[in-house]
């Protein structure tokens, strides 16, 4: 059976090519998802806003505590708003557990590449795994987010102190655990933006977006502190209620908390009717009675109105006028707790309103100069190429570079920038920039830091759209390009109806015919031509070296690029290298079974005679194209 010269090359290139990164860089055990995909994205997005209304769920609990209206106050736990606020946080919990599970095998972005572009993702499974684990910030505090502390403590705990007269206790525990669950969430919430945006590049990368998310933000400090004033004014009530049942001389110890701890709205008569409270009701649910009530004096009627929805709006309010205000409708007493709740919300709602219009400000100042700068740009090219009347297709790919631009350096020319800096200072800058990148190339991994400092201060990032070809077969070779994010496909026509292809990945170069030109001696003032084709097949981010910069590198540091290490590795990394090889196992496989079934083999066809002419006119022919070098 005579293996087809397709097959046998396949052989060749998944034994040689994917030995070290299968399928396109990913584990095929364990596939490794790409956060830049149109549906991860929006999976971040959706968790993002997911943890900012678990930020607006937490206060929910603050308003489970309340007390009866009736003519008998007590403090009861309201079962159906607690119910509801644990309902709510559970199903957003699970949520942020689906995401937890997708960050398992949910590629990242390299520390060392976020410099250049939009940095290279790591494929590796096991780095992945072993770079969420064992960070702090990963795993463990995704997991400490979402633990039910909030549900534990008020289903099992805060029931048995009430049962025990400790209302004190059941009002410090709910402020304590309330503070340190948001402020924690809340730097999750903002860590968990920072990451989204270090791979995309932005979260929703609109101006209304930025103005939304502004707006929503301020709402949810004047809802956190709503709560947060709730809770404090039911502390308030609780203390008048205890006041009273211990100056009245016909009251229990734990009568001024209700027979049963946790009630139900739709049996909240039958839950308080047993209460043995004697307290005098004018006095505790009145404003201008004579407890003072101070900044909380307004909770009162949300008590005697009983309604869940009453005191949640209510108290959005209260936080919303407060804030806006920056507190100029406080009537504190003399309690230093009040004074000093008082004091924060005063200085947090002069810091957040001055953020609020600051940022607002800067977003539109920083977003809408560069848009309007790429509209322009991309209207003044529309127009030159109406003017030309270039064809749509030529216009659908001067479209797509000018995405792709736009996409990786964000309207900034990085090289525009440094040009006037001085030589050393730019130097220093694009050694930080390429250093890391440049050591990926397997060429120069190993080279000396000076030269390494050369190409670096000499490369110029370059971006290709998809479909694009960087260069074209015959033609001459002007510069190498080091390819640092995407895939490149080379295409070589051996003959008619022959072609080779390889896959050229991150870390590939092309144009190393280059090198050899420099090298050669004497030397020749004449590029050498592109043995292939080579097609984007993804937008590529790459570094460009071009010819009279490699020729200046290659001349002052020649002793190196003529030892035998370096020789080795520009073959075996080269495409045009690789293909020459792999085809030449096809015509020597070919040959051996020509040469031990040809019998069999000319049976088979009936034109044995013109087949093996062919292979052995094929064979001569590409062993005369074989790759020039000349690093001996």
């Amino acid at each position: 059976m005579i293996i087809p010269p397709t097959r046998i090359y396949l052989i060749y290139f998944y034994s040689f090519h994917f030995r070290r990164t299968p399928i396109r860089g990913k584990t095929p055990s364990v596939p490794v998802l790409d956060p830049r995909t149109r549906k991860l994205k929006f999976l971040n997005r959706f968790s993002v806003l997911a943890r900012g209304a678990s930020l607006a769920i937490d206060p929910l609990f603050l308003f489970a505590i309340t007390a009866s209206p009736g003519p008998k106050p007590c403090i009861y736990i309201d079962g159906t708003m607690l119910l509801f606020a644990t309902l709510l946080r559970t199903f957003v919990d699970l949520l942020h557990g689906m995401h937890l599970w997708l960050k398992f095998r949910m590629a990242y972005v390299a520390k060392e590449s976020l410099v250049s572009g939009s940095g290279e993702l790591v494929w590796d499974a096991r780095a992945v795994v072993k770079k969420y684990v064992g960070s702090l910030k990963g795993f463990w505090f995704d997991v400490y987010v979402i633990f039910p502390v909030p549900q534990a403590v008020y289903w099992l705990i805060l029931p048995k102190l009430l049962k025990e007269g400790k209302v004190e206790s059941v009002m410090t525990i709910t402020q304590t655990i309330f503070l340190l669950q948001f402020f924690t969430k809340l730097y999750h919430s903002f860590y968990l933006m920072r990451g989204v945006k270090k791979v995309t590049g932005y979260i929703f990368g609109t101006a209304w977006w930025g103005l939304i998310l502004n707006l929503i933000a301020y709402f949810l400090a004047s809802h956190v502190s709503g709560g947060f004033w709730y809770i404090l004014a039911m502390q308030r009530v609780a203390e008048c209620l205890k006041k009273q049942c211990l100056e009245s001389k016909h009251c229990e110890t734990l009568s001024w908390t209700c027979p049963r701890e946790i009630c139900y709205s739709s049996f909240a008569n039958l839950c308080l009717a047993n209460s043995t409270m004697k307290a005098n009701f004018s006095t505790c649910m009145d404003q201008n009675g004579d407890f003072p009530y101070g900044n909380y004096a307004f909770v009162l009627p949300l008590v005697i109105k009983n309604s869940n929805v009453v005191k949640i709006l209510y108290s959005d309010l209260w936080g919303l006028m407060s804030l806006s205000t920056m507190g100029s409708n406080f009537t504190p007493t003399s309690r230093s707790i009040e004074v000093i709740f008082a004091i924060i919300m005063v200085l947090a709602g002069l810091a957040l309103f001055t953020c609020l219009i600051g940022n607002i400000q800067v977003f539109f100042y920083s977003v809408t100069p560069r848009r309007r700068q790429m509209q322009l740009r991309y209207r003044d090219i529309k127009w030159w190429m109406e003017r030309r009347q270039l064809p749509l297709e030529l216009r659908e790919r001067v479209r797509l570079y000018e995405l792709e631009r736009w996409k990786s350096i964000g309207g900034q020319d990085e090289m525009q920038l440094m040009k006037n800096m001085p030589d050393g200072l730019r130097r220093d800058i694009k050694r930080y920039l390429c250093l890391d990148l440049v050591r990926k190339v397997p060429l120069f991994d190993n080279l000396d830091d000076l030269i390494l400092d050369h190409i670096c201060d000499r490369v110029i990032p370059m971006i290709y759209s998809k479909d694009e070809k960087i260069l074209k077969e015959g033609e001459p070779v002007q510069r190498m390009v080091f390819i640092v994010k995407g895939y490149v496909l080379r295409r070589q026509n051996i003959t008619k109806g022959m072609v080779t292809t390889t896959l050229i990945e991150p870390g590939g170069f092309i144009g190393d015919e280059l090198i050899s030109w420099c090298l050669r001696m004497p030397f020749v003032d004449r590029f050498p031509p592109s043995s292939a084709t080579f097609t984007c097949l993804d937008p590529i981010e790459a570094y460009g070296l071009d010819s009279d910069q490699l020729q200046y590198i290659t001349n002052h540091f020649r002793y190196t690029f003529l030892r035998g290490e370096l020789k080795y590795k520009t073959r075996y990394y080269s495409s045009n290298w690789r293909s020459w090889a792999a085809v030449n196992i096809q015509f020597a496989w070919r040959r051996y079974l020509q040469r031990t079934r040809g019998n069999s083999m000319n049976r088979g066809t009936g034109n044995g005679g013109s087949s093996d002419q062919k292979l052995r006119h094929y064979a001569a022919m590409f062993m005369s194209l074989r790759p020039k070098d000349h690093l001996y």
